[in-house]
C-alpha cells in the first residue's frame, strides 16, 4: 500500500475516535457551565475518559487474540466501530429525554469502545508505517483525531443550537459509518506481506516492557510524555468556562473553539508530521513546545480583563495550531520507538501514560480555580510547562528507539 493509501486509512479511523472526545473536551463543558453546574464538577466530568488511562490492561489481549480469517487488528476495529456508531444513535434518544447521567454515562461507554478501538488503530499504524512515514502517519493520525473533534465538539455543536442536541449525536452515528465502511473493505497483511504470524505470548509482553524501561534515557522519556501537556490541559479545561463567565455563548464557543480552534489544530498537526520528517523529531517536539509556550501566556493575559471576541479567537487559533504540532511530534517519536512484535501494546502503554499525565491537570483544574481563579491556574499552567522544557536536554542525547528483544 503506498503511503497516501495508508495516511488515508488511518486519517479516518482516528477521526471516529475524536467525535466523542471532541464532545466531551469542548462542548460538555460549556454545557454544564451553562446549567449552572459547579467548575469542580465539571473538572471532574473529565473522569469520562478513563478507558483511555486503563486501556493497558486490555492491551495484551488486543496483540494476543484475533481471527486469522478476519486480520490482526480488523478482527477488533470492525466490532468496536459497530458499538460505537449503536452507543451514539442510542444516545439521539436519551439527548431527547433530557437525562444528564444517561447522556454522561453514553459519552463513557463511547469513549470506551474508541480507546479499545485505539489500540488496534495503533497496532495497525506499527504494522503498516515504515520509518520514513512516521510523518506524514503521525500527521494522519493527529489531523483525524483532531478533524473528529471539529466535528464532535465544534461543527455539530454549532448546527445543534438550530434543530437540538438529538440531531448533534445522530449526525455523530452517520460519521462513523464511514471508518467502518473503510475497514471493512481494507485487506489486512503482515508489515512483510505474509499473513498474520504466532501470537506472542504473555510472558513475551513483560520481557519487551521490562527492555524498553532498561533503555537508556527511558526515565526523562517517559516523564515527558507524562508532563509535557499537563499545564496545557488544566489552562484549556477551564478556558471554556472563563468564557461563559465573561458572557459569550454556547454557540460563540463551540464555533470559536470547537471549530476554528480545531480547525487549526489539524492544520498544526499537519505542519508536525512535516517538521518531524525534516529534522530529528526530538528538535521538532523542543520547537514545538517552545511555540506552545506563547498562546498559553496569551491565555493567562486574557483572564486578566473581559476579553473582546477577536482576542479569543486570535489566541485560541493559536493555542490549537502549536498544541497540535506538538502532539504529532510527540507520537512519531512514541512510534519511532515501539517493537512491532507487540506494536498494540508496547504504543498503548506510551499513550496511557501520555493520556494520564494529563488527567490530574483536566480533573482538579476546576478546583484550583474556584480556589485560586482563573489567572492563578493559567499562571500555574503556564509554569508547568515551561518547566517540560527542561526535559530537551537529556532527551536530545538518547534519539535511538530503545532496542527490545523478545
Amino acid at each position: 500500500m503506498k503511503t497516501s493509501g495508508k495516511t488515508a486509512l488511518l486519517f479516518t479511523l482516528y477521526l471516529s475516535q475524536g467525535l466523542p472526545f471532541g464532545f466531551q473536551a469542548t462542548a460538555l463543558p460549556v454545557l454544564l457551565r451553562d446549567k449552572g453546574i459547579s467548575l469542580t464538577t465539571i473538572g471532574f466530568a473529565g473522569a469520562l475518559a478513563l478507558p483511555w488511562f486503563f486501556k493497558p490492561l486490555w492491551a495484551p489481549l488486543i496483540d494476543r487474540f484475533w481471527s486469522a480469517r478476519i486480520g490482526r487488528r480488523r478482527s477488533w476495529i470492525i466490532p468496536l466501530q459497530t458499538m460505537m456508531v449503536l452507543t451514539m444513535f442510542s444516545s439521539v434518544f436519551i439527548a431527547a429525554s433530557g437525562s444528564i447521567p444517561l447522556l454522561l454515562l453514553c459519552i463513557f461507554l463511547m469513549n470506551l469502545c474508541a480507546a479499545t478501538q485505539d489500540i488496534a488503530v495503533d497496532g495497525l499504524a506499527v504494522d503498516i508505517l515504515q520509518r520514513d512515514e512516521l510523518g506524514p502517519g503521525n500527521a494522519a493520525q493527529v489531523a483525524g483525531y483532531k478533524a473528529g473533534m471539529v466535528l464532535g465538539g465544534g461543527i455539530l455543536v454549532w448546527l445543534s443550537a438550530r434543530s437540538g442536541w438529538e440531531s448533534l449525536f445522530l449526525g455523530m452515528a452517520a460519521l462513523a459509518v464511514l471508518p467502518l465502511i473503510v475497514i471493512l473493505c481494507h485487506r489486512e497483511v503482515e508489515p512483510d506481506g505474509s499473513i498474520v504470524s504466532k501470537p506472542p505470548k504473555f510472558s513475551d509482553f513483560i520481557s519487551a516492557m521490562r527492555n524498553a524501561l532498561q533503555s537508556p534515557k527511558a526515565g526523562y522519556f517517559l516523564l515527558f510524555i507524562a508532563t509535557y501537556k499537563i499545564g496545557e490541559s488544566m489552562i484549556d479545561m477551564m478556558f471554556k468556562p472563563f468564557l461563559v463567565d465573561n458572557g459569550f455563548t454556547v454557540q460563540q464557543i463551540g464555533l470559536w473553539v470547537g471549530t476554528w480552534g480545531m480547525a487549526s489544530s489539524l492544520i498544526g498537526s499537519v505542519a508536525g508530521g512535516w517538521l518531524a520528517a525534516r529534522i530529528s523529531i526530538v528538535r521538532a517536539l523542543f520547537l514545538a513546545a517552545s511555540l506552545r509556550l506563547i498562546p498559553l501566556i496569551g491565555e493567562l493575559w486574557l483572564s486578566t480583563f473581559v476579553p473582546t471576541a477577536a482576542q479569543v479567537v486570535s489566541v485560541t487559533v493559536a493555542e490549537h495550531f502549536f498544541g497540535g504540532m506538538l502532539t504529532t511530534a510527540l507520537f512519531a517519536f512514541m512510534m519511532s520507538r515501539v517493537d512491532k512484535k507487540i506494536g498494540a501494546t508496547h504504543y498503548t502503554v506510551l499513550a496511557a501514560i501520555e493520556v494520564f499525565g494529563k488527567f490530574p491537570g483536566t480533573v482538579f483544574s476546576g478546583c484550583l480555580a474556584e480556589n485560586i481563579g482563573y489567572t492563578g491556574l493559567f499562571s500555574f499552567g503556564v509554569v508547568l510547562s515551561l518547566l517540560v522544557l527542561l526535559l530537551y536536554f537529556p532527551l536530545r542525547e538518547s534519539t535511538s528507539p530503545p532496542k527490545m528483544n523478545i
